[in-house]
């Protein structure tokens, strides 16, 4: 059973992480594959060795691809900054992954309200009100 206090803070930590990852991936990479790339969260291990850091990528599959691999590329150069601007004594391993769930609910929201759609068609052709 993890203590409170050393999951509160994994969560600051996380977050502060976060907030750093996404201000260095929006004005100081350079790299010309990362496109408009959104960090969504990141999750800490218990030992805060490693971190799983969800971006979100606009574009399609492919260019979605191309930012993870301009990311992976610089991975080395984040930790670097990280350890710096949040004075640490070793930032974590960090492990990018696309982050898909905003564009998966829009897609389900969509289908939904096409599905009220249908059902409202259907119930007026066949004389019934809703």
């Amino acid at each position: 059973m993890e203590k409170r206090a050393l999951k509160y803070r994994r969560g600051r930590l996380g977050e502060a992480l976060r907030e750093e990852i996404e201000t260095l991936v929006e004005g100081e990479l350079a790299d010309p594959r990362i496109g408009l790339v959104r960090v969504t969260g990141v999750h800490l291990a218990e030992d805060g060795r490693s971190a799983q850091v969800l971006v979100d990528a606009d574009g399609n599959d492919e260019e979605a691809e191309r930012s993870l691999e301009g990311l992976k590329a610089a991975r080395e150069f984040i930790r670097h900054e990280l350890v710096e601007r949040l004075h640490l004594r070793r930032a974590p391993e960090l492990f990018f992954r696309l982050d898909r769930a905003e564009r998966e609910q829009a897609r389900v929201e969509e289908l939904l309200q096409r599905a009220k759609k249908r059902i409202k068609s259907a119930n007026k052709s066949s004389g019934k009100t809703a």
